[in-house]
């Protein structure tokens, strides 16, 4: 089954803050191709590539040969990408940036976090971001993660971009909420009468929410080191998906109405108490076949680090539906499987009726939204085993994407990329959304940041062996990763 032909997104010039760097060459650039390859971008889209290296057009078509489709689709975009060197710390660079520049464009910030800014300010500061102008439409700028690194520097961050530009031009990124599944998160909700019926403290005993990676941080250590899975995950990608989870119907699909509802969730989730939240940092050993040095022994992560690669935590979502129900949130590096999913576990049945029977418990009816790798929705339900007494088993209902839809080659940037440009910000945080997320997780980092140590685990494990007890103190267990 195909989608409906969505319309062409306008004319605009995609200016890219740090072309050269693997963001732009990866993620971005293929995505960018992928919009033309649709017919979702116009031919006379333009990309304009700014970086601090010497080069000339020709010098970032090379660098992005190697990470796009050799096609004539690529052929054709390949001519319409520029190339403007300069240092962002300069005010000529953005000057002479604005005479590159004519009609809509959106300025794409994939650089490190300490030119947001910055980098925000100078464009502020050359006029580059006045929109209504004679010969201009609008101007955006997209703002990737990490937004900020706690609370008052999250805080400080917005004040900064909301002194050079409205929130209605501000898109802050998160890649995940590029991926179909996150987005079917609401479909399967509002859309299906049965499941919204239950989605309430009155059936369901508890939510789990996991990215969980089998990478370990590789080349990163100096960026992990000064952040953290913590800081890396939970108050972005882990609260999207807990406020896509959590929220109350929106009025309407409209970009505010979703934001609205999204924000009084994240409002109400309780500040994370640290007695209920673990970390761990991964031991050397064998992962996927593999030698792996420990976390403390990767090249510039410090000898005596403090800086967790895996986190746990159970918050509390204090309002009428959820009042009651834990959410069992968890993500780490260097685990036994990648795997980011959903689990929403309903409560048993009664067993009332099943007296003088095999059966002494029911299994518990669980949906498992699963984003990736492999995205799908999956049910369980009690069945009855074959044979001549009564006894029953769980078995699953599944639907995968990939058996219905033709995915292709997606990097998740693609809806991201046409949202701005056609100025949907449903799929962006406001800076209300940022700062709550920040003020919910502000109690461990001030915890953590005093005392104690990350608890050592296995590579290839499924984490410490705390994270487990977490759940266990509860009478409940985490769903088994992969």
């Amino acid at each position: 089954m195909k989608a409906k032909p969505a319309p062409t997104a306008p004319v605009a010039t995609l200016v890219i803050f740090g072309a050269m760097g693997d963001l732009a060459r990866r993620l971005l650039m293929p995505a960018i191709v992928n919009l033309f390859r649709w017919n979702l971008l116009p031919p006379k889209t333009e990309i304009l590539g700014v970086s601090y290296h010497d080069g000339d057009d020709e010098t970032l078509r090379e660098a992005l040969d190697d990470f796009v489709e050799g096609d004539a689709v690529w052929a054709k975009v390949r001519k319409r990408v520029r190339y403007f060197k300069g240092d962002f710390t300069e005010a000529s660079t953005f000057s002479g940036l604005g005479a590159q520049l004519s009609g809509n464009a959106v300025f794409y910030l994939a650089t490190a976090p300490s030119f947001f800014g910055p980098v925000t300010a100078a464009l502020g500061a050359a006029g580059l971001l006045a929109e209504g102008a004679e010969g201009r439409g609008f101007r955006r700028v997209v703002i990737e993660k990490p937004f900020g690194t706690d609370l008052p520097s999250a805080q400080a961050l917005n004040r900064a971009l909301l002194a050079q530009a409205s929130e209605a031009q501000i898109y802050r990124i998160d890649h995940f909420l590029g991926k179909e599944t996150v987005q079917n998160i609401m479909i399967t909700r509002f859309g299906n009468a049965m499941l919204e019926a239950v989605w309430n403290n009155r059936y369901v005993d508890h939510v789990e929410i996991t990215a969980a990676e089998q990478v370990t941080v590789g080349t990163r250590g100096k960026f992990y080191d000064s952040t953290g899975a913590l800081r890396d995950m939970v108050p972005n990608h882990l609260f999207q998906l807990l406020a896509l989870t959590a929220m109350e119907p929106p009025t309407s699909f409209e970009a505010e109405p979703i934001r609205n509802e999204k924000v009084k969730l994240i409002q109400a989730v309780r500040a994370a108490d640290p007695a209920d939240a673990v970390r761990g940092a991964y031991k050397g050993g064998t992962l996927a076949g593999e030698k792996v040095p420990a976390y403390r022994k990767t090249a510039e992560v410090e000898k005596d680090s403090r800086t967790e690669t895996y986190a746990a935590l159970k918050l509390w979502v204090d309002n009428w539906r959820w009042s009651g129900v834990p959410f069992y949130v968890r993500t780490g590096k260097a685990l036994s499987a990648r795997d980011t999913e959903i689990i929403v576990q309903f409560k048993s049945a009664p067993t009332s009726l099943f007296k003088g029977t095999e059966v002494t418990a029911l299994p518990c009816n669980r949906l498992v939204l699963q984003i990736q790798p492999n995205e799908g929705v999956s049910l369980d339900l009690a069945a009855k085993i074959p044979g001549p007494l009564v006894d029953v088993t769980p078995v699953s209902l599944d639907f995968n994407y990939a058996d219905h839809f033709d995915l292709g080659h997606r990097t998740g940037y693609e809806t991201l990329i046409y949202d701005v440009l056609t100025g949907d910000q449903t799929l962006f945080q406001r800076a209300d959304q940022i700062e709550g997320g920040w003020r919910a997780i502000q109690p461990l980092l001030d915890a953590w940041g005093k005392k104690g140590k990350p608890e050592p685990y296995a590579p290839g494990s499924a984490g410490p062996a705390g994270a487990d007890e977490l759940l266990a103190r509860d009478g409940r267990a985490w769903h088994a990763l992969g």
